[in-house]
């Protein structure tokens, strides 16, 4: 280091700039320094040998967690073009010490937050902003780019770029203080103390690299004694740290990183072009267009260049940045659309790479064995969301499934089970998945539940279901236990599961209990899972909803608890469908409510309806009761609101009633016949209802209804033309409704095609 420069090389940086990295490894180079410290905290330093490894590869972050309380967490990325990882590289292959010097986690993690209390009446200056402004900038990130990012790094220019930095930055400071902020005067204060340690060892020949904000304070003549008031009576905990991969979508500010930039896929590109970077940038998008099949060629490269540059010496910029060179491809390449570049500026400005870390880095065992199934699996970790399609009749792809699930019921949601495509067999799965950078920490907090996968989500499971308060709780858990392979957990899940419901006397509750515990036993057998336990109690569960299911539909219900109850009648079929063959006897018990539900004219007419329609679907009831049932229910004598409940409960749109209609005429009469006679102000009040239960069924299906009833086929009675017919009158206009007597010579045409808008809002929906 240059004898005649007084005091230590301090190199203000931006986190994160690829200018700032360049400069840095210039300035090293030149000044040569004996040490380089580094802003971060001091209990990484015993991690730093590691950035070294040939398995280490950036973008990774120090994180430090609270040795009692995992989730209490902070990270330090870096990435290749971090300036603080070129520091650390530099001091590496130079062979001279190097170390963090920022407040030590310890105290960062057990202040939580009360360090950054500011003074209410100072404002935060955005250095950046101010100096841009000065400048003539509006825009900081350009403004930057032009000063730092575009520049050469030559060593003889490298350290004047940092001395003027660092007088800049002095005379902010000066204008306007330090913010108030006392989480960045305590920082100072410990990074004067390292850097006094520093000095005694070796002298002024070490250098510090460090936000460009804090170069005046570190230059400041402060004593020790006021930096020691600073620092003392710090809370402190007790903290362990590691590396651990990172992303560079969580660089990025939208992934809510407080020092984040909002290119990192550009900065990194810049930081590795050696020359041409608008050209060979460029090339890249190009390659990706060409990826989704967009006619790109070679011209267009050339041209989208020629156009950068012109735009940026129009902007008086010395190079094109980000700016121009996303214009130019919209214009160029895009054909003025923003949906290509809107893929652009996700997969290559922003991008998804994810680091890795070499397995010598410390790790609590759970992240161990997860690494060493994800290795024997071929589960890789990648930051792009990928689509994985399991079969649960081979084994690896089994084993793959019951981590997935095992991971979940811990909360490390590396994987999100969706629908799967083209089959609905139970030893299909589909999965969507993701790693993010914070599943780490996710991990870290699991470890206290046990040093495997399985251990640790047996123990959770436990434990959760000794702590459930409701019987959905438990009934999920036993689902998840099951779908997991968590045998050993099984029975204390059950012994929870029949304690709630033995409790449990909310006939809605138990009714959406039992379709998890139908599945859990439908997933048990996939899995070859023993579920006979899970059997007992489920029967248990339906054989009490039997018994109390018709007289809590029989208490008075307004529309929403009506439409709860409806829901829970599907879910209970749909299980007893999947129990039957276990608990004897249970499918002609819950025809038997059914039977019940549907001809107690106490019950509201959405759940009669369907009841109904589940006993027709059956075969459990004529046609000819169908018809009696919705004669009843539609006749003149039932108010229209409960009457128009009972045609959504019967002919729902999601339960396969239009085509229904379209089948038996006779029930489509029925309807119709009833349409024609609900009063006015009446049917102002269901058509809503109406709208929603016709409006579900698809196109062709209406299309079909409209043409019956336009036409007007003969019913029972004989007759000719129907409710509708003529002119496209649509359902419920005539005198005699469907198949009776039929539009008489005395036919209104005005008053039939008044409704006709009406109709075809009812029939379109």
């Amino acid at each position: 280091m240059s004898s005649s420069r007084q005091g230590p090389l301090l190199l203000g940086v931006r986190h994160h700039g690829p200018g700032s990295a360049r400069t840095v490894r210039a300035a090293l180079d030149a000044a040569r320094p004996a040490a380089v410290l580094i802003e971060g905290p001091p209990e990484g330093d015993e991690l730093l040998a590691l950035a070294a490894d040939p398995g280490m590869r950036p973008p990774v972050a120090l994180l430090a967690h609270a040795a009692d309380d995992p989730g209490r967490a902070a990270f330090w990325p870096l990435a290749e073009f971090s300036p603080e990882w070129v520091a650390i590289r530099w001091a590496q292959q130079a062979g001279v010490p190097v170390r963090f010097m920022d407040l030590p986690a310890a105290h960062t993690l057990a202040a939580e937050g009360d360090a950054d209390r500011a003074d209410p009446d100072a404002v935060r200056v955005d250095p950046l902003a101010v100096l841009a402004e000065t400048a003539g900038y509006d825009d900081p990130e350009r403004w930057w780019e032009d000063a730092v990012e575009h520049r050469g790094a030559e060593e003889a220019d490298a350290l004047g770029a940092f001395e003027a930095l660092g007088e800049a930055m002095g005379a902010l400071r000066e204008a306007y203080g330090d913010g108030g902020h006392r989480r960045d005067l305590v920082r100072e204060a410990y990074m004067r103390q390292r850097m006094r340690a520093a000095r005694r060892e070796f002298g002024d020949t070490y250098a510090v690299v460090c936000g460009a904000w804090h170069v005046p304070a570190l230059r400041a003549k402060t004593t020790v004694a006021a930096d020691k008031a600073l620092l003392s009576g710090l809370p402190k905990v007790k903290v362990a740290t590691t590396w651990v991969p990172w992303t560079h979508r969580r660089l990025a500010r939208a992934g809510g990183y407080g020092a984040g930039i909002t290119s990192p896929g550009w900065y990194a590109h810049l930081f590795a072009a050696q020359d041409r970077p608008v050209e060979r940038w460029l090339t890249k998008v190009a390659g990706l267009l060409r990826e989704e099949d967009r006619q790109v060629s070679s011209a267009h490269v050339i041209e989208a260049v020629r156009l950068a540059q012109t735009l940026a010496a129009m902007r008086g910029r010395p190079l094109p940045g980000l700016t121009e060179t996303l214009e130019a491809v919209r214009a160029v390449m895009c054909d003025g659309s923003d949906i290509p570049l809107a893929l652009i500026e996700d997969r290559l400005v922003v991008g998804d790479v994810l680091g890795e870390v070499p397995d010598g880095a410390p790790v609590v065992p759970l992240q161990r064995d997860l690494t060493r199934q994800q290795r024997s699996l071929r589960l890789k970790a990648e930051a792009q969301e990928r689509e994985l399609e399991l079969d649960l009749r081979k084994d690896t792809d089994a084993a793959k499934s019951l981590l997935l699930h095992r991971l979940g019921l811990l909360g490390i949601e590396w994987g999100r089970a969706t629908a799967s495509r083209g089959s609905t067999g139970t030893f299909r799965e589909t999965w969507r998945l993701r790693w993010d950078p914070e599943l780490s920490v996710r991990i870290a907090e699991a470890g206290i539940w046990g040093t495997t996968v399985l251990a640790a989500a047996t123990a959770k499971a436990e434990a959760d279901a000794a702590g459930a308060d409701e019987l959905g709780e438990v009934t999920a858990l036993a689902e998840r236990c099951l779908l997991a392979g968590l045998s050993e957990a099984l029975p204390a899940v059950l012994r929870a599961l029949a304690d709630r419901a033995a409790l449990d006397t909310d006939v809605a509750r138990l009714a959406k209990a039992l379709p998890a515990l139908a599945r859990s036993l439908r997933y048990g057998d996939v899995r070859g899972t023993d579920a006979t336990a899970l059997g007992t109690v489920a029967a248990g569960l339906a054989e009490r909803i039997c018994v109390a299911l018709p007289s809590a539909c029989a208490v008075g219900l307004d529309a929403d608890a009506a439409a709860e109850l409806r829901g829970h009648v599907d879910g209970v079929h749909g299980a007893v469908g999947l129990l039957a063959d276990t608990a004897q006897g249970l499918a002609e018990r819950w025809s038997a409510v059914l039977r019940t539900l549907a001809g107690r004219d106490t019950v509201p007419g959405v759940i009669r309806g369907r009841a109904a329609r589940l006993l027709l679907d059956e075969g459990r009831l004529p046609a000819e009761e169908t018809a009696r049932l919705m004669g009843l229910a539609l006749s003149p004598a039932a108010a229209p609101a409960d009457a128009a409940g009972w045609i959504e409960g019967f002919a729902g749109g999601g339960s396969g009633g239009g085509a229904l209609l379209v089948h038996d005429e006779r029930l489509l009469g029925l309807i119709d016949a009833w349409l024609v006679g609900v009063p006015e102000g009446a049917f102002t009040d269901v058509l809503p209802l109406l709208r929603r239960t016709f409006g579900a069924y698809e196109a062709g299906v209406k299309r079909m209804l409209g043409e019956l009833v336009r036409r007007g086929p003969a019913g029972p009675g004989g007759g000719g033309g129907g409710a509708g017919a003529g002119a496209g009158a649509g359902a419920g206009v005539g005198a005699g409704g469907w198949g009776g007597e039929g539009f008489g010579p005395e036919l209104d045409l005005v008053r039939a095609d008044a409704v006709v808008p009406l109709v075809r809002m009812l029939l379109a929906g």
